[in-house]
């Protein structure tokens, strides 16, 4: 899962950044709204932290232009204001929830963790097909015969395949969503991770597959 950052605060920021990449998630950082907006437009991201206070366009003016847009991407604004009003204009505004400053890391996971859980189907914190669970809060790769703590990356891309069961993910689809459009990587290490989670899933005795169409893309599919 893929989240921007926007935080002006650069210690803030540079703390949020590592505990979002200790928690499996990608992460980008920005500075101020303007740039916010111009990230929001080129990539392709599952959620987005929002300071209010920040240069060029507050966090509020952000969020309401992705909503004139036609974004529901969701929104969590982080303000250091405590006001009710502050609170209940952020809300009204379509943000999916706020978080006041300071606040508690364990919080802010939970937080983020409830509101892109809405948008799928699945609500609980744990991905199955076959015989294969993922837990998104232990990052724990299982079945019945066992278990793997995974990788930032490793989780990642397990995760895009089992939201997308039976689905062809394209290779560059994994690059954009797990190491971002201006990344350096090239395609095969998109091919290096999913030997490791070949291995994962073989050592586990899995009932499902990863799946390689040539020059295109992978899918998760039931049945070796």
């Amino acid at each position: 899962m893929r989240i921007l950052l926007a935080e002006d605060e650069r210690s803030l920021s540079r703390a949020v950044i590592a505990l979002l990449e200790k928690n499996n998630y990608s992460a980008d950082a920005v500075y101020d709204g303007e740039e916010a907006l111009a990230y929001l437009a080129a990539e392709n991201y599952d959620a987005v932290i929002l300071d209010i206070m920040m240069p060029k366009m507050d966090g509020l003016t952000v969020l309401r232009k992705l909503r004139e847009g036609g974004s529901h991407i969701p929104v969590l604004l982080l303000t250091a204001r405590s006001e009710v009003e502050d609170k209940v204009l952020g809300l009204d505004t379509g943000a999916n929830d706020y978080l006041t400053k300071p606040f508690a890391t364990a919080e802010l996971l939970a937080r983020i963790r409830a509101m892109t859980r809405s948008q799928t189907t699945q609500t609980c914190s744990r991905l199955t097909f076959g015989n294969i669970t993922l837990d998104q809060t232990t990052f724990e790769l299982s079945s019945p015969g066992g278990s793997f703590r995974l990788a930032n990356k490793e989780y990642q891309m397990i995760e895009l395949l089992l939201r997308n069961p039976g689905q062809l993910i394209p290779t560059e689809r994994f690059l954009e969503k797990i190491w971002g459009y201006d990344s350096d990587v090239e395609l095969n290490v998109v091919w290096v991770y999913i030997s490791y989670l070949r291995k994962k899933l073989s050592a586990l005795h899995a009932n499902i597959q990863i799946k390689a169409t040539r020059n295109t893309g992978y899918s998760l599919e039931e049945g070796k």
